[in-house]
């Protein structure tokens, strides 16, 4: 919402990533959408990050975090894209683009029927 200092969105992933036994890797972050695709904010999501800026309305960015059941360390594979947990844990990433509006935010990227960034452990593959 308006006012929420970009920073704290890594806070609030590391919170719930760790309550749960997971590390959030700090390689990858999320990013203003704007002319440019990648373009500022820096969206870090992690806690005790860097990132500059505050939310105004009509803000568009993305959070992607990767969040891996072993440490938060990742490697790329040689073809420059592929991520993997550099000690071989299970990961899942996933990615959602935001909305900053007058009062609050709109996931531009839910689907119909989808649940708000709710976490069903009924429907964790094993």
């Amino acid at each position: 919402r308006p006012g929420t200092m970009y920073r704290d969105i890594g806070s609030n992933i590391e919170r719930v990533a760790k309550k749960r036994g997971c590390q959030v890797v700090k390689t990858y972050c999320g990013h203003g959408i704007g002319e440019l695709f990648h373009t500022a904010p820096n969206v870090p999501h992690y806690s005790k990050n860097k990132a500059v800026g505050v939310m105004k309305a009509g803000h568009i960015f993305t959070i992607e975090p990767m969040i891996n059941l072993g440490g938060w360390r990742d490697r790329t594979w040689p073809d420059d894209w592929t991520a993997v947990t550099a000690d071989g844990s299970k990961s899942a990433q996933f990615e959602h683009t935001f909305l900053v509006t007058e009062d609050g935010y709109e996931i531009l990227t839910m689907r119909d029927g989808e649940p708000r960034m709710a976490w069903d452990l009924t429907k964790q593959q094993r």
